[in-house]
């Protein structure tokens, strides 16, 4: 190790994950220096406020609100401030001062990624973020590096620990959605405001890293189609149960071969999974990607997805990795966003669906379903009727079909609402990895 050579870190951010990051930096100095090559010292940590409250005490000379002056010498910058602004104005700061950065900001990257990675590479400079997606699973760099050589075919996960909780809580405890993100907002996994989680916006936003890394191809978070988890119901979860299924929310990206060429698909949805598959057995608040590539085979990356420190330990890799490219020196590693695929729309995807109806409970209804799903050229694998157990003289149908484009099904849903043989469509769900 070189004993002379020191590396300003600047850190913007101390929330539950910065302040562990600091508290890291300070307390296994002699560590990291061992492992970087070079002394890492911690220049300072701008934050909002320096007199809040924070998980781990840090040194008060350490603490700024000047972020530029903070950044201005540093040569790595460590970027957890989250949201897009100030923090795209400060990652363009470091980046043009020189520094590498390294940034956990899944919301940035998803909307300005392409405007950041362009200038980190007309600078010769390195942007890192293991920390954006799935918190300690190391999933960016093995799509980034390992499997550079290798053709991705498909990318598909629960990459959201807040809506994993809720919906394993519902399968396994058969609590209400009501009383499973209460206890999920007590335990800190959903904030007062849960849009970000529940309506499937935060699993988006690393859908569209992910694909972007997998692909080689700059995906947009307008690219993604999106829905949460907030119609998902405990007798949803319950029906999911008794056909072998559980519901999990799915970040999914995967390459479509059409008639034009090529194109991928980037989405997220509440889906059915078999119990048989790896991903059913993911619980709690842990995340798991699985990853189809053409040499590789089947890969999956499982471990804790949220968490100050865990997620401090995708930061602090990434942040050894930098120094130590500025002990080699040299230019950084640019993104591999070359190939420029086109993002096919949902009606174009092969999918499967289950749809539950609740209809009439007389003779005849039965064949009548049937027959509405066959006109409109959806073949079924299966259908079964059972008794209501909300409403008297109601049965429910559930139909679950064959591999067919997503429009032909949504149009077969919609044949089936305006049926007069229809009481309402209960769910529809679509069924993934298989």
């Amino acid at each position: 190790m070189n004993d002379t050579r020191t590396l300003r870190i600047a850190l913007l951010g101390a929330g539950s994950v910065g302040s562990q990051v600091a508290n890291l930096l300070l307390t296994q100095a002699d560590e990291f220096a061992e492992r970087a090559g070079a002394r890492l010292e911690l220049a300072g940590i701008a934050v909002r406020d320096v007199d809040a409250p924070r998980d781990v005490e840090l040194p008060r000379e350490l603490l700024t609100t000047d972020a530029k002056s903070l950044i201005e010498g540093s040569d790595i910058v460590i970027e957890l401030m989250g949201g897009i602004e100030p923090a795209r104005t400060h990652i363009l700061t470091a980046l043009n001062s020189g520094a590498d950065v390294v940034t956990g900001n899944k919301a940035l990257l998803a909307t300005h990624g392409a405007e950041i990675f362009d200038t980190a590479d007309q600078l010769g400079a390195s942007v890192s973020y293991e920390a954006a997606v799935a918190g300690a699973i190391p999933i960016i760099r093995p799509l980034r590096d390992s499997l550079a050589g290798d053709r991705v075919q498909r990318v598909f996960g629960i990459v959201n620990g807040s809506t994993n909780f809720i919906l394993d809580s519902m399968d396994r405890q058969g609590l209400s959605a009501s009383e499973a993100q209460r206890i999920a907002t007590e335990l800190g996994y959903l904030e007062a405001d849960p849009t970000l989680d529940l309506g499937g916006y935060d699993a988006a936003q690393k859908a569209a890293i992910i694909a972007s890394l997998a692909f080689h191809t700059q995906v947009a978070i307008e690219d993604v189609h999106r829905e949460g988890i907030e119609n998902v119901t405990a007798g949803m979860i319950e029906g999911a149960r008794r056909a072998g299924y559980t519901i999990k929310l799915l970040a999914v990206a995967e390459r479509l071969q059409e008639e034009g060429g090529e194109a991928i698909s980037v989405r997220v949805y509440p889906a059915l999974i078999s119990r048989e598959h790896p991903l059913a057995s993911v619980h709690g608040g842990n995340n798991a990607v699985y990853v189809s590539a053409a040499a590789a085979g089947d890969l999956m990356f499982y471990g804790a997805g949220a968490g100050g420190l865990q997620t401090a330990s995708a930061v602090l890799g990434d942040v050894v990795s930098a120094a130590r490219r500025h002990i080699a020196g040299g230019v950084g590693v640019g993104e591999s966003a070359r190939q420029s695929l086109p993002t096919a729309p949902i009606g174009r995807i092969l999918t499967r669906y289950q749809v539950t109806l609740e209809v009439a409970d007389e003779p005849g209804v039965l064949a009548k379903i049937a027959n509405i799903v066959s006109e409109a050229g959806v073949s079924v694998a299966t259908i079964e009727q059972t008794p209501s157990a909300d409403a008297e003289g109601r049965a429910h149908i559930v139909i679950g079909t064959h591999r067919a484009r997503e429009q032909a099904l949504s149009d077969t849903v919609a044949s089936l609402a305006a049926s007069d043989v229809v009481e309402r469509v209960v769910s529809v769900l679509r069924v993934e990895g298989e």
